[in-house]
Order: structure tokens, then C-alpha cells, then sequence
């Protein structure tokens, strides 16, 4: 058995969990912990107090005696509003505290985005649930990575709960106006965005790869504790044997 660990702010569309971890039909076990939201707003504020260290280091405890291999911060606009080095020095700290592997959604985007380059991946286009500025930050963390992106469309949503209560119906449509003809594929950067059972019929719409959030996360945390997973049901990303990243 496989514990992977994921730090979940508060409650919004974690039952996208156990929908993967069903989809992964194997023996691999996701733990989620949530972690304190504070003000729940898409604000550049109170976003960086979301994934301030000391509300991280608060679920570590309870991840360690779950047994977990690797532990994801599962939230994106948390993480990526610090910017590259910051992003990147908020994953250490957790590293530290926890006592295992890290990472954060954010960085799980730059690394699956790469992952599908020898599908041809070269350039994304965002759709995302935020307000222009904070969907414009995730847009500039993506190339700092060595991202190329071709357009972004933000949906304006003012907290992670209005985000949460969307359907299939509303995904659909925002993944439909970010798609660009130039776009190799369409990233929808939430985790408080339920998108687990919707990823095959938009890859099938688009006719190219679709990456969200939940779904990138569980594959950073896989690609951590070194284990590899074909689970076709959770999109091109888990349809082929994934490299390992350096």
C-alpha cells in the first residue's frame, strides 16, 4: 500500500479524492488533511495567508502518522501567488516540517505540462476559475517554469466556495472559451474545482489533454513516492508510463 499525503484547504471539492482514488484501481491510499482557510476570498492577500507556513505545518502531524510517502500542498492560487523562488521555498519548508518528499499544486502543473511534452505538449492554454490578476499571477508562475502559454481566461469567481458549487456544465464552458487552436492543452488551475469525473469528455471535446488541479495533484504525489499508474479514466495524463523528472 501506497499513503500519499495532500494538505486540502478547507472544504470545497475534496470529494474529488476518493472519486481518483477509486478511478486508480490499485493500492494507493490518499489522505487529506484540511488546513485552516482563514478568509476565504481570491485576493493576492489572503491567499499568501492561506499558504502562510505555520496553517501547512498544522496538518503535518496527522500525515506523518497516517504512514504517508509524499505530501502535496493541494492548493494552486495558495502557492503560485508567492511566485517562483517563494512557491519554491514554501514546498521546502513543508519538506522540513514533514519529514518527506513535498510539493504543491502549482509546481504539479509545471511538472505534468512537461510530463506531456512527449505527447507533443508545447503550449496551454489556462482557463481559470480567479479574477484576472490572480489567473494573470498563475500565468506568470507557469512561465517562469518554461511554460509557453497562449491566452488565459479568468472566470471571476470572488471565493473558492462559489467555485466549488459549479456543475459539469460550468466547467465545460470555461474550458471551452480558454481552448485556443494554438493551445497543445487546457489547464483549469483549481482544487476547489470538482473535475475528476469530467476530465475524458473534455480531453474528448477538445480533442486534447485537459490538466485540473485535483488531478494533477494526485499525480505529483505518485511521481514523489516513485510510483507509476495507468488509469485512463483520470485523462492522457495517467495513459501513459510517466518519466522521471529530474
Amino acid at each position: 500500500m501506497t499513503a500519499l499525503g495532500f494538505l486540502y484547504p478547507g472544504h470545497s471539492a475534496e470529494d474529488d479524492y476518493p472519486r481518483i482514488e477509486q478511478l486508480l484501481g490499485s493500492d494507493i491510499r490518499l489522505d487529506l488533511v484540511h488546513t485552516d482557510i482563514g478568509e476565504d476570498a481570491h485576493r493576492v492577500d489572503a491567499l499568501r495567508r492561506l499558504g502562510a507556513p505555520e496553517r501547512l505545518a498544522a496538518g503535518v502531524e496527522q500525515l506523518r502518522l497516517s504512514g504517508a510517502e509524499s505530501v502535496v500542498w493541494a492548493c494552486t492560487s495558495g502557492s503560485f501567488v508567492y511566485g517562483w523562488e517563494g512557491a519554491h521555498e514554501q514546498v521546502r519548508g513543508l519538506a522540513r516540517a514533514a519529514g518527506m518528499a513535498a510539493s504543491s499544486t502549482s509546481f504539479a502543473f509545471v511538472h505534468a505540462v512537461r510530463e506531456l511534452g512527449a505527447l507533443g505538449v508545447r503550449r496551454v492554454a489556462v482557463g481559470a476559475t480567479y479574477p484576472e490578476d490572480v489567473a494573470g499571477l498563475f500565468v506568470d508562475f507557469l512561465r517562469a517554469g518554461g511554460v509557453e502559454v497562449t491566452g488565459v481566461r479568468g472566470a471571476g469567481t470572488a471565493t473558492a466556495a462559489e467555485a466549488a458549487a459549479w456543475g459539469e456544465d460550468e466547467v465545460r464552458a470555461l474550458a471551452r472559451a480558454a481552448d485556443l487552436p494554438e493551445a497543445d492543452a487546457v489547464l483549469l488551475p483549481d482544487t476547489a474545482l470538482h473535475t475528476a469525473a469530467y476530465v475524458p469528455r473534455l480531453e474528448k471535446e477538445l480533442g486534447k489533454p485537459v490538466l485540473t488541479a485535483n488531478q494533477v495533484s494526485v499525480w505529483e504525489a505518485l511521481r514523489l513516492a516513485d510510483r507509476r499508474v495507468n488509469a485512463p479514466g483520470l485523462g492522457a495524463l495517467f495513459r501513459r508510463e510517466p518519466v522521471v523528472q529530474a
